[in-house]
Order: structure tokens, then sequence, then C-alpha cells
């Protein structure tokens, strides 16, 4: 197993105000106060600059304060696509950033000059900032997605279980209509035995990994195909120097007879900006 890295895109967020007034896109609070353009890199080709205030900085293109949407959803996910490419990119330049969600503007009053505008937001803002950006400095983004084969497992519980290995051989024993029942008494056990055992793993995975990590959250699962069930699903919030670690952790698990992992990453703290 090796770890894979893959995009990862930042859910549509809220516009800040729309309207005809001027404004400015933005991609994420950097860490630095520097005033620098990063070229013309940006949606549709804008050009990506930095609007500074003390020792953080706003990564923004200038835009007018409407909403990013488009009925070609091609087009829509191109611009999703770039996005965190911006991100990515400002994320290897500064080294942290806490990445905005696509969509998100920040708009000047009428004839307000709009850079000045994100100034006083970051001047309102700079507390809160500054400490999320001391919470994730240093530190990446994995995601990790553990799937399990549920008929390899129901072959070592059939194996393993006395229960149900009472089960199958009273079965077998029994003519023909009273062996059906048997049979359905077998599956309606089985199926509460990997139920435990699924809760089991889980609590002992999710340990394992919590040990190697600085924090995690459970997301959603993705259904697979048939043969393999998502038994996991986190991102992880992990100190660049110790990724292997939970690498080496991963690759335990991926030799477990019946399981799989996908680790993929690094990105910037996407699931990580908006708690304090």
């Amino acid at each position: 197993m090796e770890c894979v890295e893959e995009t990862k895109v930042a859910a549509q967020g809220q516009v800040e105000a729309i309207g005809q007034a001027e404004g400015n896109y933005l991609y994420g609070v950097a860490d630095g106060g520097e005033q620098t353009s990063l070229g013309k890199i940006g949606i549709e080709g804008h050009e990506v600059y930095t609007i500074p205030y003390q020792d953080l900085c706003a990564v923004v293109h200038k835009c007018p304060a409407q909403p990013y949407t488009m009925e070609d959803q091609a087009v829509l996910q191109q611009w999703v696509i770039t996005h965190h490419h911006v991100v990515h990119l400002a994320w290897e330049r500064f080294g942290t950033i806490l990445p905005s969600g696509f969509g998100t503007i920040i708009k000047s009053d009428e004839g307000g000059d709009p850079q000045e505008t994100v100034r006083a937001w970051l001047r309102q803002e700079y507390e809160s900032l500054q400490k999320k950006i001391e919470r994730v400095r240093g530190k990446a983004e994995y995601g990790v997605q553990i799937f399990w084969d549920p008929k390899i497992i129901a072959e070592m519980l059939m194996e393993e279980s006395p229960h149900l290995k009472t089960l199958s051989e009273e079965g077998k024993a029994k003519p023909k209509g009273a062996a059906y029942l048997y049979q359905q008494r077998l599956e309606r056990a089985l199926k509460v035995e990997i139920e435990v055992e699924a809760a089991a793993y889980v609590k002992d995975f999710y340990q394992r990994i919590k040990n190697q990590v600085d924090d995690l959250r459970v997301e959603k699962t993705r259904k697979m195909d048939q043969e393999k069930q998502t038994l996991m699903n986190l991102s992880c919030l992990v100190y660049k120097e110790r990724y292997t670690a939970l690498g080496e952790e991963l690759e335990k698990i991926e030799q477990m007879d019946g399981f799989s992992v996908r680790f993929t990453g690094p990105w910037p703290p996407y699931s990580f900006v908006s708690s304090g």
C-alpha cells in the first residue's frame, strides 16, 4: 500500500456578499505577511495575489461581487479544480494555509477599495485566524478509507465461532424442512456476529490511527462494489514528518485477511479549518 496524492476540493462555500460592487474572490488565508503576485493562475485566468495584514495574507483574485455559478457542469467542475490548484500552490509557497470553500467572495462597499475591505476583514478576524493557523501549522490532511470483504469475514467466523459451528452442524443433521429453518437461524446469527465483529474492528482501527495523528474526522462512508464494503472513512490531520508512521500502521491493517486500505494525500487541511 502506498500513499496516493489525490485532488481534494472543498465544498461550495457561502458567498460573503453579492451585488454589483467589486470584491475579492478568497482562496484562503496563508501564514505570511507577504504582498506578492502568484501569477495568472486563478479561475478563468485571473491574476492571484496576496493582501497582507501583519503576519497573515489573504490569497485572492479581483472579481465582481457576484456568485460563481454556471449551468455547464464541466466548466463549474474546472473552476473547482482550479480553486483547489491555487490553494495547493499557495500552501506550498507559504507552508500553512486556511483554505476557503469554492465561491467565497469578500465584497467591498460601493465605491470602496476592495483590498482595504479585505484588510479590514483580516484585522477583524485576526485573532481567530491566528489560532486556526497555529492549529494546522506544519500539518497536512490525509484521507484514510478501510474496506473489508464480508464474504471472507463470514468464512472466518464460520470457522472460528462455536455458536455458528453448532447451528451449521445441527442444520445438516435435520430433515429438509427443519434444515431450511436452521439455515435461516444460521444466517441471522452470522449477520449479528458480522456486525459485532465490524464494531470491534472499527474501535480497534480508530484507536490505532488516532495514536498516529494530531486530529481526525469521521466522514460518511462511500459505497464500494459488491465484494467490498467501506468500514471506515477518515480525514486525518498529521504532522508532515509523521505521515510515514501513519502509513506503517495502515500497512499492518492492509496485511490482514479480508481488509484493504486507501491512503490519500497530502492536502491542505480542508476538513480542519472550521473548528478552532
